[in-house]
């Protein structure tokens, strides 16, 4: 049976990794902040088997470290950075009006992140048989892509985490483990908005099936949950 870690699980495309992955048998270890506020994560793991919650707040080191001491032999085939924020969505947060303390916010959690967690459970990936880090990028953080303004702080760290991904791809393909990172596409969730054009679940299928493909030929590369592989 396969296992995946997955940060940032209780709702959105994290909650909908943890379902598709559980209903096709994997161990799931899913973490998120506050487990008791996490009702949709709850009522799956009532509903599937081979779902474990865990208390995680990626910007935390202290809960990392006793994640990691929890799972001392746990083989985790596929670290799914998942957890992510964007505070500056806003058209109005222009030059003149950065807020820097939500700038220093989302590089914790969309880089410093997901680097801790890599650090911190590393040798469970590696004595595991996939032996996978996958992280959940977007292609704002594509410099080819930027035409318009704004979003700088969210725009900075997407790129941060992806050429941090790609920096590791090159020490952990010596251990034989693997960096897959994906662009969701535009998906409905409480980040991307009603109005977008895909489903968690239409995402999520096209990432899952992303992984299930992945070689080594791929590591350190970006792709679209369709398959597509994008420039940085």
């Amino acid at each position: 049976m396969p296992s995946i870690m997955i940060t940032g699980a209780s709702r959105g495309i994290g909650l909908e990794w943890a379902r598709q992955c559980a209903e096709r048998g994997w161990r799931v270890y899913a973490t998120c902040r506050d487990p008791f506020e996490a009702g949709e994560l709850r009522r799956l793991d009532e509903q599937l088997d081979h779902i474990s919650m865990h208390r995680l707040d990626v910007t935390d080191p202290a809960q990392i470290a006793t994640l990691a001491r929890g799972l001392p032999t746990a083989k985790i085939d596929v670290l799914l950075h998942n957890a992510g924020v964007w505070h500056d969505w806003d058209a109005t947060l222009r030059i003149g009006k950065l807020n820097f303390d939500d700038w220093e916010a989302t590089w914790q959690v969309n880089v410093l992140g997901a680097a801790r967690v890599t650090d911190a459970l590393v040798e469970q990936v590696a004595r595991s048989d996939l032996r996978l880090v996958v992280g959940i990028s977007s292609d704002m953080g594509c410099i080819s892509n930027i035409t318009s303004p704004g979003s700088y702080a969210y725009r900075a760290t997407k790129a941060g985490f992806n050429a941090m991904l790609h920096g590791m791809s090159h020490e952990l393909r010596r251990r034989q483990i693997g960096v897959l990172l994906l662009h969701p596409g535009w998906v409905k969730t409480a980040m991307g908005g009603e109005s977008a054009a895909l489903s968690s679940a239409e995402s999520v299928t096209g990432m899952l099936e992303r992984v299930e493909a992945f070689t080594m030929e791929q590591t350190g590369k970006l792709y679209s949950y369709n398959g597509r592989e994008l420039k940085w």
